[in-house]
Parts: C-alpha cells; sequence; structure tokens
C-alpha cells in the first residue's frame, strides 16, 4: 500500500496532507510513502525530513499518481476545481484520494471523480462523535482560523487590545465581540482574552453559554426562540428568515458598542447567515474591525469581501477565506495527525478496507466503485437511494 503526498496547487495554499513526523507511523501500518518534491517546504518542512523518516521522493506529481494507491491532500478536485482538473488526468481507477472536497457543493468534481472510478474520501464529511474526535480536521482548522482572526484583528485595531495604566494615564481595554461559539469562535474568544480584551460572545445554541463564560466572555442573550437551534451533530441549523431578521436587529446594539467583531456563523453546506447589517457596522466606532471568518460562503456581515480587505463607513472589514494556510506548521501538523487517525482507521494488515457498517467510514467515503455513495451527498445531487440504503 503505497501513500502518496503531493504538492498543493490551490494558489496560496501552503499547507501539506502529511508531515514527516507521521511516516514512521504510516510504515508502522505497512504502508509505503513517497512524496512529490517540495510538497511541504511552503509549511516548513524540507524534502531531506521526509527522506530521513525514510518516505521516498519521485521525480514529479506524474510519477507520484502513477505510483501510490492513496492519495493524500489538504485540497482535492472539489475544493481546488481550477488547478485540480490536471491531477483527474492523471488519477486512476480505484485510487484512493482524501482531502477537502466540498462535497456537499461541488458536485460536478464530485460526479468526474465518480465516473473516473476514484474512492473519495471527505475529511470534512467526519461525524462529530467521540471516537471520531481525533480525526475532525474541521475543528482542527477552525482552531487554527480562530487564533489567526483576532491577531489580524488585533493589528488593524488603532487602539490596545489590554488595559494599561501608564504615566500617561489609563488605557481602556478593547471590546470584542465573537458571534458564533463553535470551534473557531471558542479559540477567537481565548485568543482576545489572552490579549486583555473585554470580550462579548453569542450564539444561537444556548448549550454553548457555559462554554462561553468559562473562557472568561459575557454570553450575550437575546429574546429568541432557539429550541430547535442545533442539529444532532452539534452543529448550528439554519433558520428561518424571520428568526434572522429579529435577531440581527438585537445584534445590533452589541456590534454598535464593540471595538472588534470576529464573525464565525457558518452552516455546512449552506450559505451563512446574515447577521450583521450595514446599519450596524455604520454604527460602530471609526477605525473598528470586522474579520469575517463566514466569507466563503457569502459572510455573516453584509459587506464582507471574500478574500478581501475594505474599509465602509470608516470600519475595516476583513474576509479572509483560508486562513490555516497563513500559518501553515501548525496547520500541516494539526491535519496530518487527523490524517494518520483517519489511516490507522482503515488500514489493516497493510491493506485499505471499508467497512461500510461502520459511521465513520460510511460518512466519509463519497465515491466508490463508479458511483457516489454518500447519502447526504446523493440526496443533494438528487439521485435515487442505492438499494442498500432503502
Amino acid at each position: 500500500m503505497v501513500v502518496g503526498i503531493p504538492k498543493e496547487t490551490f494558489p496560496d495554499e501552503q499547507r501539506v496532507a502529511l508531515i514527516p513526523d507521521v511516516v514512521p507511523a504510516l510504515i508502522k501500518l505497512g504502508c509505503e510513502v513517497i512524496f512529490e518534491p517540495g510538497a511541504g517546504t511552503a509549511a516548513g518542512f524540507l524534502d531531506e525530513a521526509y527522506v530521513a523518516k525514510q518516505a521516498k521522493a519521485v521525480s514529479d506529481r506524474k510519477e507520484l499518481f502513477a505510483q501510490a494507491d492513496i492519495i493524500a491532500q489538504v485540497r482535492t478536485l472539489g475544493s481546488n476545481p481550477d488547478n485540480g482538473k490536471s491531477d483527474l488526468d492523471l488519477t486512476k481507477k480505484g485510487q484512493v484520494v482524501l482531502g477537502f472536497a466540498e462535497p456537499l457543493s461541488a458536485f460536478d468534481e464530485i460526479k468526474a471523480q465518480a465516473d473516473k472510478g476514484i474512492t473519495l474520501l471527505s475529511m470534512e464529511l467526519m461525524p462529530r462523535i467521540t471516537r471520531a474526535q481525533s480525526m475532525d480536521v474541521l475543528s482542527s482548522m477552525a482552531t487554527v482560523a480562530g487564533y489567526q482572526a483576532v491577531l489580524m484583528a488585533a493589528t488593524r485595531l488603532p487602539r490596545f487590545f489590554p488595559m494599561f495604566m501608564t504615566a500617561a494615564g489609563t488605557v481602556s481595554p478593547a471590546k470584542v465581540f465573537v458571534i458564533g461559539a463553535g470551534v473557531a469562535g471558542l479559540q477567537a474568544i481565548s485568543t482576545a482574552k489572552r490579549l486583555g480584551a473585554i470580550v462579548n460572545g453569542y450564539d444561537i445554541r444556548p448549550a454553548v453559554k457555559e462554554q462561553v463564560e468559562s473562557l472568561g466572555a459575557k454570553f450575550v442573550e437575546m429574546e429568541l426562540d432557539t429550541a430547535e437551534a442545533e442539529d444532532s451533530g452539534g452543529y448550528a441549523k439554519a433558520m428561518d428568515e424571520e428568526f434572522y431578521k429579529k435577531q440581527r436587529e438585537l445584534m445590533t446594539k452589541v456590534v454598535a458598542d464593540s471595538d472588534v467583531v470576529i464573525a464565525t456563523a457558518a452552516i455546512p453546506g449552506r450559505k451563512s447567515p446574515l447577521l450583521v447589517t450595514e446599519d450596524a457596522v455604520k454604527a460602530m466606532a471609526p477605525g473598528s474591525v470586522i474579520v469575517d471568518l463566514a466569507a466563503e460562503r457569502g459572510g455573516n456581515c453584509a459587506v464582507t469581501k471574500a478574500d478581501e480587505e475594505i474599509k465602509v463607513h470608516d470600519v475595516t472589514i476583513l474576509g479572509p477565506t483560508n486562513l490555516p494556510s497563513t500559518i501553515p506548521y501548525h496547520a500541516s501538523q494539526m491535519y496530518s495527525k487527523n490524517v494518520l487517525t483517519y489511516l490507522r482507521h482503515l488500514i489493516k494488515d497493510g491493506e485499505i478496507q471499508f467497512e461500510m457498517e461502520d459511521e465513520i467510514t460510511v460518512d466519509t467515503v463519497v465515491t466508490k466503485d463508479g458511483e457516489v455513495v454518500q447519502a447526504r451527498v446523493r440526496e443533494l445531487m438528487g439521485l435515487t437511494a442505492k438499494t442498500e440504503d432503502k
């Protein structure tokens, strides 16, 4: 069983799917590990480090795809639709490709991989169950994004985050409002508190109030019916427009009183809910900062532009879509550990085995044997249920 590590081709993607330190564990599983020269360089992992851990360099990308049984990527075709097309020609029937795949929206790319006979494993479909926690790439990457979002805001805010008592007088701390208390939001709260800010946190799921307060932040309560706000996987559910309208009205006052807003509210596979109106932005003090981590799917802020830094009503608004790539060393380290744990789950006696009764496997295997097999993806693509699913 040969595991291949290609260089990422998505623009400005600096992460690598597997770092040198996990190579010995893969060899212990009965795998041979090969890599494309330069695969980890942007993340700080040189070719020499892979070779020292008994991975083998191949001549080029074409040879890597020709030799590998498993291709471990950060971004597969679905999340790299332009540059990833050339990889589709290099893949072969029965080859296993794993990584971020955008399976809930990149339907053309999913179909193309099924037609090619690829077995596609989507890391972002990992179920949120206890035994899959160490494989949860969404949580790992959200940790990086939440941390980095606060640092971005701190470098652009024209004031200090902490309180200072100086001979020149007392400097009051910045007020930070974090919208969404998932992994990214909680990390943002924690980071802002460590920097000395006064932090408020909000989520439509009342169950996270204790988590927000445990980090030293105040939980913002709003008079809204949130009884059905959480799905079985622990994610926030999409609500109706009437709910969001009332939520935006209640949120405007909190936003206006904040120096920094970190927006992290996202619904998997859905457009991001609009929570911060332009009127709310206008009400913020000049020099305030909004970092919208939901920018890739439309944004939580009405004026956000994905991958741009803009100024509206004297407020700086950032819409980063790939923050984990800006801290590639540790992001790769975390992602790599998730992938290794997942491969340990799949590989038995040196061979990959798909136990389709297992919840982890059945949720993450998107295409297999020339078909789209993941039930939720099939439904979204308008495909009839497979016989065994009926």
